[in-house]
């Protein structure tokens, strides 16, 4: 069984030794590749339809890992507690439903589960809610493969270190007062990037991570020949006896034209 350049990234982004809970398993390559490899001792594989379950299933036969890695019918982290697994991956989908997942079930948050997350969109999104539930992100990927961008982010709880040291979990009342009390800490430079890591992340930004550089030069490229097309359109009808409603076009595309630009800039700092 061969793996994508992403779904082996996603997997050994795993922590060794990690059980693992792999949301919208798919055919189950993933959970099959970390217990084969000796990087897990056991996995559970979950879907939501009936249908891939049966193909990992299968696939987990065929390995002869059914001792190992148990499978699940169910929608996100419905089927599963949180002490049956140390790590869990959820990949392959946009980021809006990923943070549903969890926030669905925020009790793995709360437990301090090191998580896996490939978000196909809306990146921003997953990094805004690991800071929301005071988590820190150990590291990214931004990988290229078959003209496609992916993120993969791991991130694991900064708020449970100490417990964690000594072994014990804050009940979800500590939880709460320490998220609540806990100031940013952060230098003045840092809040001033601090949207433009949510958006492009920090790990990535501060490595210099060369995939990201060139996604972001090719999004820069688009950007501006909207940019210029939308500024030559606002000239033109300017130049014209307008309406009030058309007036108000132009306006909604001055905002554009300003969000755009601003775009643009955060991209180039991101650059560097």
């Amino acid at each position: 069984m061969e793996l994508s350049i992403r779904l082996k990234t996603v997997a050994e982004a795993v922590t060794k030794g990690n059980r693992v809970a792999d949301v919208g398993t798919d055919h189950g390559y993933v959970p099959i590749y970390l217990v084969k490899n000796n990087l897990s001792p056991a996995g559970i594989a979950m879907d939501v339809n009936k249908g891939p379950l049966e193909k990992a299933q299968e696939h987990i036969r065929e390995e002869k890992l059914g001792g190992k890695i148990a499978t699940r019918l169910g929608n996100g982290l419905a089927p599963l507690e949180p002490g049956e697994t140390d790590t869990v991956i959820i990949a392959g989908m946009g980021g809006d439903l990923i943070c549903k997942i969890l926030k669905a079930k925020p009790e793995f948050l709360i437990e301090g589960k090191e998580f896996i997350l490939q978000p196909q969109s809306e990146w921003f999104k997953i990094r805004r809610l690991l800071k929301e539930y005071r988590y820190q992100i150990e590291k990214e990927w931004f990988l290229k493969e078959d003209g496609k961008y992916y993120v993969i982010i791991k991130a694991e709880p900064a708020w449970t270190q100490p417990q964690r040291l000594k072994h014990q979990q804050p009940s979800i009342h500590e939880y709460i007062k320490e998220i609540s009390e806990t100031p940013a800490n952060q230098a003045v430079s840092e809040k001033d990037m601090e949207s433009i890591y949510e958006q492009y992340g920090k790990y990535l930004i501060e490595t210099k991570n060369p995939v990201l550089k060139e996604y972001l030069e090719k999004e820069i490229t688009k950007k501006e020949s909207i940019a210029t097309e939308l500024k030559q359109s606002i000239k033109e009808i300017e130049s014209e006896e307008l309406s009030g409603k058309e007036r108000g076009n132009i306006a909604k595309r001055q905002r554009r034209y300003q969000e755009i630009q601003k775009e643009i800039r955060d991209m180039r700092k991101a650059i560097g």
